[in-house]
């Protein structure tokens, strides 16, 4: 069976809560759950880790090696910052898919700079909740 890491960084908490002009109305636990659902469609086991401090995603990270099969990756407001977040998923080597709730081309200029997605295999962007379980498909499917 296929074991995917299901990793989002800092604010992603408070879906539901924080812009939902931007981010949608439904909750953290609401997204939990809908990957949750589409894992046993898909007949894979998914480890869910969500973290605001950037150290604890790089030890979910390095923890991930020669463990997981791939990970479905929302770094949040780190994309735009983190070289230490890009390293670890370069050292990892874990086929990796970006994804972000809002499409992040069409937003402040400073959101259109990823460190991670140098390291990603795919970015989904713009597609909601919903992008996650297309990273999922992707990484067990090759959709």
């Amino acid at each position: 069976m296929k074991k995917l890491l299901i990793l989002n960084g800092p604010n992603l908490n408070f879906l539901g809560i924080r812009e939902p002009s931007i981010y949608g109305g439904n909750s953290y636990e609401a997204l939990c759950g809908m990957i949750r659902t589409h894992a046993e469609e898909l007949g894979v086991e998914v480890k869910i880790f969500q973290s605001n401090h950037e150290g604890a995603l790089v030890d979910e990270l390095q923890a991930a090696y020669g463990v997981m099969d791939g990970i479905v990756f929302n770094p949040a407001a780190y994309t735009h910052t983190s070289v230490a977040i890009l390293d670890a998923v370069k050292a990892i080597g874990i086929p990796t898919v970006e994804v972000h709730i809002s499409d992040v081309s069409k937003r402040e200029d400073f959101r259109q700079i990823s460190y991670v997605r140098a390291a990603c295999v795919k970015t989904i962007s713009g597609h909601g909740l919903n992008g996650y379980l297309e990273a999922m498909d992707y990484l067990v499917k090759g959709v």
